[in-house]
């Protein structure tokens, strides 16, 4: 049995790349997949996909698309200073689970 990881990006997030082939580049999470552990970057991780011709694109040839990248590779910039930080989890005066920034202390929305 697999021990169930705990996700700490979101889409619509901003990460920073940590490791591999685009190390020290940001973009913002499109997709998240959780077993897989991994998540689409916009504009990271760019592989080339022949395609046949169709309605979309009549001629057909290489495109270059994001392929997923490993959770383990990625940080949440922080909103305030725009540096990457670890996330924590807190209760907010509400009594919901909120993300914040291990740096700022100040909350992810």
């Amino acid at each position: 049995m697999q021990k169930k990881r705990k996700i700490h990006i979101k889409k619509g997030d901003t990460v920073y790349v940590n490791s591999g082939e685009d190390r020290d580049q940001q973009g913002r999470v499109l997709e998240v997949f959780p077993k897989q552990y991994r998540a689409l970057v916009e504009g990271i991780n760019l592989v080339s996909k022949h395609t046949k011709p169709n309605s979309d694109n009549p001629q057909g040839g290489i495109i270059k698309k994001e392929a997923p990248v490993n959770i383990s590779n990625l940080m949440v910039v922080d909103p305030s200073s725009g540096k990457p930080t670890r996330v924590g989890r807190k209760l907010d005066k509400n009594g919901k689970l909120v993300r914040y920034s291990k740096k700022s202390g100040e909350e992810i929305k």
